[in-house]
């Protein structure tokens, strides 16, 4: 199948309904059948529970309890860089911005304001600065950690579409991350602000974060945003920040300033939570 026909086939689907009926069934406490549809899951995709904190997937009441689990200490050490990889997956894309522009895949690129939920102001705190788009494929650890020490200081809820965020949709879809529905946070840093950007995608039954819980449902059509003082929390590099159930993109936006990303880095490559990012050049 062409990545248009791919695209077009999704734009028929009721996605939203779809993404609800996945979330109720991913909750679900059903035994036996909770079991039989992980162990599935786990042939499937070739999740290694080996890793896992808890390795039997009887032990898991729910498939988000899986899909959300958490592995055994030391099995993710952190790199020395000034930047870490925030989660497991593979590289979408990376580097500097144009102006405000990003890459989203050859012949797509998108703003930093539309990714932002129409926020010009914050948006152009990041304009020449720099960009890593992250995506969680099924058989990926799906927490999500912090790539530097930050103070938080905004999260915004923008709805959006729930189209998938795999590579054949990035291709084909433009715009795709400035339209599906995403969670937007905001941090101060050592060399300034940087932000975290976790987007949805169909049958993502919501995401949460460490300081929040479940950002979404609920789903109102319209922006929501917070606002965190200086008694916010505080993350450390590494820290769980938060976590998809179901799986999609992280994209983080960094500050303008002299930036190295890892040169063993490309896109299509796995990553791991911990590995080196960036550094300063």
């Amino acid at each position: 199948m062409s990545d248009r026909l791919a695209v077009l086939a999704q734009h028929l689907l009721p996605k939203l309904a779809l993404t609800r009926l996945m979330g109720r069934l991913a909750d679900a406490e059903a035994g036996a059948a909770t079991t039989a549809v992980i162990r599935w899951f786990v042939r499937r995709y070739g999740v290694d529970l080996t890793e896992a904190a808890q390795p039997d997937a009887a032990a898991y009441r729910t498939f988000n309890a899986f899909f959300t689990r958490a592995l055994k200490p030391g099995v993710r050490p952190l790199a020395d860089a000034a930047w870490i990889c925030p989660v497991d997956g593979a590289i979408s894309q990376f580097g500097a911005l144009d102006g405000e522009r990003l890459v989203q895949a050859k012949g797509h690129d998108y703003t930093a304001t539309a990714l932002l939920g129409g926020d010009a102001g914050l948006a152009r705190r990041f304009h020449g600065g720099h960009f890593a788009t992250l995506y969680l494929s099924p058989k990926d650890y799906h927490r999500i950690h912090m790539p530097a020490d930050g103070r938080l200081r905004a999260m915004t809820h923008v709805p959006g579409s729930l189209y998938s965020v795999n590579p054949t949709t990035a291709r084909a879809l433009p715009g795709l991350f400035a339209r599906n529905e995403r969670v937007v946070c905001v941090f101060d840093g050592a060399t300034g602000p940087f932000v975290m950007v976790l987007v949805g995608a169909t049958v993502v039954g919501s995401m949460a974060t460490v300081w929040h819980g479940v950002v979404n449902p609920p789903r109102p059509r319209t922006v929501r945003r917070w606002t965190y003082g200086d008694d916010a929390p505080r993350l450390r590099q590494g820290d769980e920040m938060g976590r998809f159930l179901l799986g999609s993109t992280v994209v983080v936006l960094l500050p303008p300033g002299p930036l190295a990303f890892n040169p063993q880095w490309a896109p299509g490559r796995p990553i791991r939570m911990g590995e080196a990012m960036a550094g300063a050049r």
